[in-house]
């Protein structure tokens, strides 16, 4: 198993924990990016705190010295768009710009229909479209990527753990009927897809059957399609987010970030 220096953001929420937990079972060396350090407190032993925030991209920089992996596991659900924006999207692109030349792996969570537009949740905060804009910026940075995105959180049932990774994003209900999974296991396929080949440049939907856990999940990635080369959306996903409507600033950061990887 290869041994890698992971930073998690996100580390005190709900899944960034368990992340942790799950990297320091593999041996990985742990630093969690926290906002202060009360919040370091939390964190098991072993684990490196680095005060810091997605938000303020001036900590970005030195909370990624020597590390191989970025696991990212934000969430900004319920304060409203200037906040989805500002930690789903403006967070990502910074942390891009703060990676810089170095050859970081990417571990990004966002979610189970994340493609639909029109519901509720996406007319309400547009978090939907900031973490697919986000997508978007890790796809353009040539950096080597895992995009996960989990179903409805602990909504399966005792004998629900068989993984199933979707591709294409055509689950649009809104409820848990779109899929669901445990928090434990979304942390496990987070942590595995660094090392895993056959997880890089591969996008998928992460949601429980029922039977038991697979013993190794690099089958399933194995089984994935890549996105393809130079794309901005996920392999089968709906084309309904055209670039020429896209706003101004967003299209500027997608052009900067793939210059500066190619001369990177």
């Amino acid at each position: 198993m290869q041994r890698m220096n992971v930073l998690v953001i996100g580390a005190t929420g709900s899944i960034g924990r368990l992340v942790v937990e799950q990297a320091l079972r593999k041996n990985h060396n742990v630093r969690a990016l926290v906002r202060n350090t009360s919040r370091a407190r939390r964190l098991p032993e072993g684990v490196e705190a680095v005060v810091g925030d997605v938000t303020r991209p001036e900590t970005l920089g030195p909370a990624l010295d020597g590390m191989d992996a970025v696991v990212l596991t934000v969430n900004a659900d319920g304060q409203g768009k200037e906040a989805a924006e500002a930690v789903y999207y403006r967070g990502l692109r910074d942390l891009l710009t703060a990676i810089g030349r170095r050859s970081v792996r990417i571990a990004l969570m966002t979610t189970i229909g994340v493609t639909e537009r029109r519901g509720h949740y996406n007319r309400t905060n547009e978090g939907h479209d900031w973490k697919r804009r986000a997508e978007r910026l890790v796809r353009k940075s040539g950096l080597p990527y895992t995009i996960v995105r989990p179903g409805w959180f602990d909504y399966n049932a005792a004998d629900e753990h068989r993984l199933e990774f979707l591709q294409g994003d055509r689950r649009h209900a809104g409820t848990p009927s779109d899929g669901v999974i445990s928090r434990h296991q979304i942390a496990e396929v987070l942590v595995e897809s660094l090392t895993s080949d056959a997880a890089t440049r591969k996008t998928l939907e992460l949601v429980a059957e029922k039977g038991p856990a697979p013993a190794d999940v690099d089958p399933l990635f194995a089984a994935l399609q890549p996105d393809e080369e130079d794309t901005l959306d996920g392999v089968l996903d709906l084309d309904n987010m055209p670039l020429d409507q896209e706003p101004d600033r967003v299209r500027r950061d997608l052009v900067l970030v793939a210059k500066h990887r190619a001369t990177a």
